[in-house]
């Protein structure tokens, strides 16, 4: 399964919008420069160029069962083209739902669409809610003309009657689950998102941001930033110097600390296959056939990876020990066989040790 078409929504404001597009953007281009690179084609874990696209380049090649191995950026013979994407600022309702019709039509056979979503929280006043798919809220899709309009609570601010009918729920998705959907939340309130059922059997993964961050990030201008969970998809390292007030590092060691990154990359996709071939003999170590599938296509890869990537490192950080304060993903990936293995603690605990920030971070995997 490939990603095709992909929509990039945001309602944030236009600066942290921009941000936010533009690492969403980068990370699902391709470098076209390599081809000129005498050693183009080579795993830059062995040599090749630093590829400035997040696009998986830096990542060592990989197969899955069925698959046809991983292709370099650098091998145009098999290079395909950068998905097309659609790109919505604060669009409304009816907008967001033309456009993702679209993109739902425009899937060739072995396409994916990737949603990825920026957009403040819906809070849903329901007490007892019985449909997940409407009565948790969802996402803002448009600046509220009355804020005392609807059943539901803008942050905070709560009203009783109807459902707010601009916000984006997750039953509104349900429909565009008979082909294979790929789903980024960044919001306040991604975690109702996980509630979304496959009714027709095709590959699905949500990956949903923290839906709070530690006391003393929140005094940062996120303005200037962007959101921490697109950081780490865009880039792993550069999110990783942030929560650790890491501000400046010599080009020549940021080169090396990125080798453990590759290193992290590298054992992770390891795991993966080991999850998915213990549990074809043996029945354990269960990962969702959904993340082998999206597994063989090389923008999907890398997201998931770097999900890997954040999850395992916040998990070690001693600021982010709440729940609420790390990322989720559904299907949910092997804890003990992939999230809390410690071989990938031991390498985001070098990496640490190497930008001299070991203090930052506990040994190992703390209950909350």
């Amino acid at each position: 399964v490939g990603v095709k078409p992909n929509i990039d929504i945001g309602t944030h404001t236009p600066c942290l919008a921009f941000l936010t597009f533009y690492r969403m953007l980068q990370t699902l281009e391709r470098e076209p420069t390599e081809s000129m690179h005498p050693m183009a084609g080579l795993p830059l874990a062995h040599g090749g160029p630093h590829d400035a696209s997040p696009a998986a380049s830096r990542m060592p090649p990989y197969g899955v069962p069925g698959s046809k191995g991983y292709v370099e950026n650098g091998d145009r013979r098999g290079m395909r083209d950068n998905p097309h994407k659609y790109l919505l600022y604060k669009p409304s309702l009816s907008q967001l739902m033309v456009f993702l019709s679209s993109g739902f039509k425009e899937l060739p056979p072995g396409g994916a669409l990737l949603l990825y979503m920026s957009a403040d929280g819906c809070f849903s006043t329901t007490k007892h809610p019985q449909d997940y798919g409407y009565e948790l809220g969802g996402l803002a899709t448009s600046v509220k003309r009355d804020a005392t309009e609807g059943g539901l609570a803008v942050r905070g601010k709560s009203s009783a009657g109807y459902k707010e009918p601009h916000c984006l729920y997750p039953g509104d998705l349900y429909p565009y689950t008979r082909r294979p959907l790929f789903i980024i939340i960044d919001s306040d309130n991604s975690f109702v998102f996980q509630h979304i059922p496959r009714y027709f059997g095709q590959p699905l993964v949500i990956l949903m941001s923290p839906q709070d961050v530690p006391a003393n990030f929140q005094g940062m201008n996120i303005q200037h930033h962007g959101s921490l969970f697109t950081l780490f998809l865009h880039s792993p390292m550069t999110a990783l110097c942030y929560i650790c007030n890491v501000g400046d590092v010599p080009i020549h060691h940021w080169e090396r600390c990125q080798n453990y990154v590759d290193r992290f990359v590298t054992e992770a996709s390891r795991l993966v296959t080991r999850c998915r071939m213990d549990e074809i003999e043996q029945g354990i170590g269960y990962i969702d056939s959904s993340y082998v599938q999206f597994f063989g296509d090389d923008f999907l890869r890398t997201l998931i990876l770097r999900f890997v990537f954040c999850d395992v490192t916040l998990r070690l950080h001693r600021g982010f020990r709440g729940r609420h304060q790390r990322p989720r993903c559904e299907p949910p990936l092997p804890a003990a066989e992939l999230l809390e293995h410690p071989s990938l603690a031991h390498i985001i605990l070098q990496l640490a040790s190497a930008l001299e920030v070991r203090g930052h971070f506990v040994e190992g995997p703390e209950g909350d």
